[in-house]
């Protein structure tokens, strides 16, 4: 009985964990290079439900982690494929305009528009 009840608590949380999971967005930062002193970019990756659009804030930084460059970026929804996780994970790449030299590029933060989840 004891083993029942520990195998189905196990079940439930490994499927609570993987479904928000699954429903929330997640972000990675791959790369960043600069081009000049007025642009630079960021490579990253955006894990989310392949049928829902998704909006990342983008930055690049400058040597004192002062932003000197900012973008919001439209991460179009995908078809489900074929890959280990469906689809789910896309590559990105954006080039963002800077006041300055910059020394650093990151995501800032990946969001369903509409307050979707």
């Amino acid at each position: 009985m004891i083993g029942v009840a520990l195998a189905g608590g196990i079940a439930f949380l490994g499927w609570a964990t993987t479904s928000s999971s699954l429903s929330g967005v997640t972000f990675k930062d791959v790369g960043y290079s600069t081009t000049d002193s007025t642009l630079a970019e960021v490579d990253f990756q955006v894990t989310r439900e392949p049928a829902k659009p998704v909006k990342c804030a983008v930055k690049a930084l400058d040597s004192k982690f002062a932003v000197v460059g900012w973008k919001v970026v439209d991460v179009p929804p995908s078809a489900a494929d074929g890959t280990p996780d469906g689809g789910r994970t896309v590559a990105q790449r954006v080039t963002l305009r800077t006041e300055s030299a910059s020394v650093s590029g990151v995501v800032d933060s990946c969001w369903i528009p509409g307050g979707e989840s």
